[in-house]
């Protein structure tokens, strides 16, 4: 089967894409597991570090449809859509927000439509689509209110998602992924992005900022837990859904003070003094307007999973980091 990654040069969608490898086969649209024979990583940059023959790096824009035609042909069976203007990006720039984050949506799956072959695709929408007046535990059905452009590029992707898959032209599902904490690599330009700084920078001996308050409440999970789930999410059956395509995916709710004391259990006192309290309105503004905790019962019941503790994920990345 082939299957293509969009942001596949990505730090999520490399990782995926190794496992993917590793794994050798998922489930294709006759309901039963086939070989993966090739994976198309789609992005604006190649994809690096692979030697696999089953590896297909393409580059270009994904908001041109001459692109996505190279990318998505007959013979592709799954898509995992995970390229996207981050959300810090989409709030400074609407109109880029809005190409990325909507516009190529609609490509891909018109694309889908267009070839007639119905694949599987998983979206990864976001906790950014809920805002406003919540409850202390947001359920799948609370009002959709974002409130940030991000959040709203994400709402329309998830109806649109609905929708097609409602009308047969794919088996779509729309997961709303808790934010990924710790992310390897430089900051990047989403409002979240200090949910990784303030502990990668650490370990890595440098200093880092904390822009929110340490009573600021999260909904994490680790890089390891999101492939996890985003598979998991391409193999269970698109009817076990419902009317509603799109769920919110069990995640680990924590203050940013139990991030910060997860950090000194696991690394240190003198790792945490490299964190500096330095509060900017503009990331809070869209931070605190992201649920922290969810009832994520649904997605419990088809077989999602959450991470233990957030010591667990700081080991985890400390581990992950060494094998580089």
């Amino acid at each position: 089967m082939h299957i293509v990654i969009t942001g596949g040069a990505g730090f999520l969608g490399s990782r995926l894409a190794r496992q993917l490898l590793q794994r050798g086969q998922l489930t294709g649209a006759d309901g039963k597991a086939q070989a993966i024979t090739r994976i198309t990583l789609l992005d604006v940059a190649p994809a690096q570090g692979f030697n696999d023959p089953r590896i297909e790096s393409i580059t270009g824009d994904i908001a041109d449809a001459a692109v996505i035609a190279r990318a998505i042909g007959p013979d592709t069976q799954s898509i995992f859509h995970l390229a996207a203007i981050v959300s810090g990006h989409a709030e400074a720039d609407f109109d880029l927000g809005m190409k990325i984050n909507f516009d190529a949506t609609r490509l891909i799956l018109e694309r889908a439509r267009a070839l007639g072959t119905k694949p599987r695709v998983v979206f990864t929408s976001s906790v950014a689509v809920f805002g406003g007046d919540l409850p202390a535990q947001v359920p799948d059905n609370a009002l959709l209110m974002p409130q940030s452009s991000y959040g709203a590029q994400k709402v329309m992707g998830e109806l649109l998602i609905n929708d097609y898959s409602r009308k047969g032209f794919i088996d779509g599902r729309a997961m709303r992924m808790p934010t990924i904490s710790v992310r390897p690599g430089a900051p990047n330009k989403a409002a979240s992005s200090f949910a990784s700084g303030i502990i990668r920078e650490p370990l890595n001996g440098q200093h880092a900022i904390c822009p929110v308050s340490p009573e600021t409440r999260m909904w994490l999970m680790s890089p390891r837990k999101a492939i996890e789930n985003l598979i998991h999410g391409h193999e269970i059956n698109g009817a076990d859904l419902g009317l509603a395509r799109f769920l919110s995916i069990d995640g680990l709710s924590v203050t940013v003070r139990d991030m910060v004391d997860a950090l000194e259990q696991v690394a240190g006192a003198e790792v945490v003094k490299r964190i500096e309290w330095k509060e900017d309105e503009a990331i809070k503004r869209i931070v605190n307007s992201w649920p922290g905790n969810f009832n994520a019962a649904r997605a419990r019941a088809l077989g999602f999973t959450a991470d233990k503790d957030f010591a667990g994920i700081v080991r985890a990345h400390i581990e992950d980091e060494a094998k580089k």
